[in-house]
């Protein structure tokens, strides 16, 4: 059924290609060529001058007195005179001598015996014929051969050890011939060990989108009674480490199709051409496997935006290849059958044309993990973790605000690897919280050495974050407070951030106060401030721009935002200097008033703050139930413990009634933009007293 709806045109092509196949060109016959012309020219250029001669003119030689020295190899009976200059200027014609350059000449003769030899040569030199040196030897064939073709073979041999370089460089082992030739791995259904939809834990939506186009490649004629045609391509855009090639690796063990995979990286070569030939014999190996999957990860690589350099012209490599792929994807030609997956982070800066309906007919968004997502997501890697029943998945989830899919396995092992290193049976609770707070805050650095008066400055800085923060409405619900070094905070506290779809301006301002409380705090109990204060200043000046320039949140510029979500302003502000100077002022404005907020709290609640600041003192560490202790337990109930309230009694009503309903999977709110009316959440760690 699958080729009546893909095409039944390609075993066609295949026959017809394969009639009008021609036979290929071997690398091994030039191989072979190179090194019959080498051998050639070292016979041709023989540099060496010799000459056998009869015993009478070897005689002849020595009587003349133009032999230096004599040879006599015993096991050839053969004897080898070199020749003087003027004796081989006789023997040798001029061309010879000229060829020779300043090798000696030299004769050689048969000999019947070598004692019959020393005896002529005894004669000889009692006549004073000759007196040279005679030399005994005993010839070997194998040497002579080494020394005349060794330097030969071991060209030959680094010519080929070069080429199999240039081969494993520039595309496998067909050599640099194939470095045209596509890098995609293929994936059957066979082979390799199989993610599936189960392995990804989250992202209901993308999974939903994803596993219909899976469906469609298994049941096609559902979708085709109907009209519908398959999309050409899927584009996953999100944050790194969401689980964007995760969802295509479940996508390659779900399908009952061929499944190519490579990275955007794969088509840049330094050679000029070579990428659009990739991009060509990919999907002519995609059309002889059709139906098929191919997934580019990381397509930014490839699919950059054009015109953006001007300066390298219309011969820049990655255009040629993007332009190449584009008209693979979508051209004049078809490609029935072929479904393109890709990935990035960089969504923004592709080209235009590559994200166009036809091409990218859908772009599936994998966002950040929420709070059931991170659940799951524990519950998928911690299925080889041994735990205890102190581990809580609930309070795991609701420490790591922001996690990422890879961020939430890194805790799982690094909690596991915390546990080994204490030689534990199990991974427990604490072993997660120090993995949390190792990867969130950095390393803990017990040993740096402080002196009494910055210990109780950071404490007195610390206090202050706590005591403000408990009393504020919109007050992340606080963790636990240290004053002990970690990264490069000199102390920190550990919050739980409320993840809000949108965030009021009064929550805003509850966050900058409570930022401002440590100066606040070294102000009013210590008499000084100091410049432990750094990050808190920073982030409360962000929050006071994004709120003014951004949210429109300002009292004398209300309902005016400069964002832009395409940023192309460059290095031009969208306001004159004069709006400059009026938001800089609504931005002052808006610190100085939090900071009397705070400094109003911390003069209502000063016993409290002490006792906390001495605590801080003595132990180092306090917790969630050391400041309930303080002040009492907060006024108000986090936005998290409302939502998961409200889940329970949802539950237990369905239980109770005992009647099935089908619910949608989401409610959608005002049509509001996320990116326009959501701030910016805190993180899990705020390394409030930074080191200078």
């Amino acid at each position: 059924m699958k080729n009546n709806i893909f095409g039944n045109d390609n075993n066609n092509n295949n026959n017809s290609s394969q009639r009008g196949k021609k036979p290929k060109f071997n690398i091994l016959w030039m191989y072979a060529i190179i090194m019959a012309v080498i051998l050639g020219i070292y016979w041709s250029n023989d540099m060496s001058t010799s000459r056998e001669v009869s015993w009478t003119k070897f005689k002849e030689c020595l009587e003349s007195k133009g032999v230096d020295s004599i040879i006599v190899y015993t096991n050839k009976l053969e004897a080898n005179a070199f020749l003087n200059d003027s004796l081989s200027r006789v023997m040798f014609n001029a061309s010879e001598n000229n060829k020779r350059a300043h090798s000696p000449a030299t004769i050689s003769t048969q000999i019947p015996s070598t004692d019959k030899f020393v005896e002529q040569l005894d004669s000889l030199n009692k006549k004073e014929v000759y007196t040279g040196p005679v030399r005994y030897a005993t010839a070997s064939d194998i040497s002579s051969w080494i020394w005349g073709f060794g330097p030969i073979l071991l060209l030959i041999l680094f010519w080929f050890w070069m080429t199999r370089r240039m081969a494993g460089g520039a595309g496998g082992a067909g050599g640099i011939f194939s470095v045209g030739k596509s890098k995609a791995k293929l994936f059957d259904k066979n082979n390799q060990t199989k993610v599936t939809f189960k392995d990804v834990a989250g992202l209901a939506e993308a999974k939903t989108e994803v596993a219909e186009i899976v469906d469609f490649l298994k049941s096609p004629q559902r979708y085709t009674n109907l009209g519908g045609k398959i999309p050409k391509g899927a584009l996953l855009v999100g944050p790194p480490g969401t689980g964007k090639t995760l969802l295509a690796k479940a996508v390659a063990g779900e399908a009952d199709v061929h499944f190519f995979s490579l990275s955007g990286s794969d088509f840049v070569e330094m050679f000029v051409g070579v990428g659009a030939s990739r991009v060509r014999d990919l999907f002519k190996q995609a059309k002889d496997k059709a139906p098929c999957i191919v997934f580019i990860d990381e397509i930014d690589a490839v699919g950059r935006a054009r015109g953006n350099n001007p300066k390298m012209g219309s011969n820049d490599e990655r255009e040629s290849t993007l332009n190449q792929l584009l008209t693979e994807m979508d051209g004049f030609g078809t490609n029935s059958g072929i479904i393109i997956l890709a990935a990035t982070n960089r969504v923004d800066i592709l080209d235009k044309a590559l994200l166009r309906a036809g091409r990218f007919d859908r772009q599936i968004y994998v966002d950040l993990p929420e709070l059931n997502d991170r659940k799951e997501i524990f519950q998928v890697h911690l299925r080889g973790v041994k735990t205890d029943g102190s581990v809580d998945l609930n309070l795991l989830a609701r420490q790591t605000p922001g996690f990422s899919g890879a961020d939430i396995a890194n805790v799982c092992n690094e909690a596991a690897l915390i546990a080994a290193r204490h030689h534990k049976v199990a991974v427990q609770k604490q072993d997660f919280n120090s993995a949390i707070d190792r990867i969130i805050g950095g390393l803990e650095k017990a040993s740096k050495v402080m002196t009494e008066e910055e210990r109780n400055s950071i404490a007195v800085h610390e206090a202050g974050h706590a005591t403000v923060s408990w009393q504020l409405q919109y007050g992340d619900p606080l963790i636990k407070v240290t004053i002990v070094p970690r990264g490069k905070a000199l102390g920190a506290a550990w919050y739980m951030p409320e993840e809000r779809q949108i965030t009021p301006r009064q929550a805003l301002l509850d966050k900058i106060c409570s930022l401002m409380a440590g100066r606040v705090a070294e102000e009013m109990f210590l008499g000084i401030i100091d410049t432990g204060a750094l990050n808190d200043l920073e982030r409360a000046t962000k929050i006071a721009y994004a709120m003014v320039t951004y949210y429109g949140m300002g009292e004398s510029l209300p309902n005016v935002s400069y964002y832009d979500s395409s940023e192309n302003y460059g290095f031009t502000k969208p306001y004159s200097e004069e709006r400059a100077q009026s938001i800089d002022k609504e931005v002052q404005d808006i610190i100085d008033q939090e900071y009397k907020r705070a400094r109003e709290i911390l003069t209502k609640y000063a016993d409290g703050h002490h006792e906390l600041a001495q605590m801080l003192l003595k132990r180092e560490v306090i917790y969630t139930e050391d400041v309930e202790n303080v002040f009492g337990k907060r006024k108000w109930t986090s936005r998290t413990d409302i939502l998961e309230d409200e889940e329970q009694n949802s539950q237990n009503n369905n239980t109770e009634g005992n009647t099935s309903v089908a619910m949608p999977s989401g409610t959608q709110g005002d049509n509001q933009e996320e990116n326009e009316t959501q701030a910016e959440q805190p993180p899990a760690f705020n390394p409030d007293k930074s080191s200078e």
